[in-house]
């Protein structure tokens, strides 16, 4: 806390020191504008359009990589076959994928594709790398005593794999929020988050600008940290079961 303190001091001052809201808006004004935004219905049905259409991409993204990851674990062929799309995936510009997403999908679905294509490959790979990196004797072991597979998900993977899946959730919610809003700010679909920010920068309100800037960050945070919460009090419930 006392880290965003110091920013939103040192963002006051170069405010202050500019002296110029056109261009760099103070604190004091963004929130302003922000308790104005909270009284128009239009914000919380701007911020149900965005956030359902990204948690959906998300939540798709989420289930195919770890599915495609415990392939591939299993599967050297299927593995070698993904790496090259993985690659692609993860090299290519954002703004890119959104500009041929266009062509293909209407812009109210746009957000969707968009976090859903980013979120995969992080998904993938941190699983896929927590898969290899079990402890090869006891799969050994497990084989040896013909353990069944789903068993050995439980009681072998699942260690191994926790600080990666933690790691992996961590890293594909931010990136959703950032390229599913990108998305929308170039898609421009009528009552999203993207058309809001798109407006602000259109008539120069700089205020409206951060406000919405600050709200799409603070729900991103929330998400993360609820995400992480559930999967670590999950993975604390089961090795109590254990």
């Amino acid at each position: 806390m006392a880290a965003v303190l110091f920013w939103v001091l040192i963002w006051q001052a170069a405010a202050m020191a500019l002296h110029q809201p056109l261009l760099l808006s103070s604190p004091v004004r963004v929130v302003q504008r922000l308790f104005v935004l909270l009284r128009d219905a239009a914000f919380y049905r701007a911020v149900g359009f965005t956030l359902v259409r990204i948690m959906g991409g998300f939540a798709l993204g989420f289930v195919l990589g770890a599915a495609l990851a415990v392939l591939s674990s299993r599967v050297r062929t299927v593995e070698y076959l993904l790496r090259p799309l993985v690659v692609t995936v993860k090299s290519v510009p954002v703004a890119s994928f959104i500009i041929l997403a266009l062509i293909w999908l209407s812009a109210r679905h746009l957000s969707v594709f968009i976090s859903f294509l980013m979120v995969l490959p992080i998904v993938y790979q941190n699983l896929l790398e927590g898969l290899k990196a079990t402890d090869r004797q006891l799969l050994e072991m497990a084989r040896v005593y013909r353990v069944p597979w789903a068993r050995r998900l439980v009681y072998i993977h699942l260690p191994c794999v926790k600080p990666y899946l933690l790691s992996a959730l961590s890293l594909s919610l931010g990136m959703s929020w950032k390229s599913g809003v990108a998305a929308e700010v170039i898609g421009i679909p009528m009552g999203s988050v993207g058309e809001q920010l798109y407006q602000a920068k259109v008539y120069l309100d700089a205020s409206g600008l951060f406000a919405w800037t600050l709200v799409i960050v603070c729900i991103s945070a929330a998400f993360e940290k609820a995400a992480l919460a559930l999967v670590r009090y999950a993975f604390a419930r089961w090795e109590g079961l254990k």
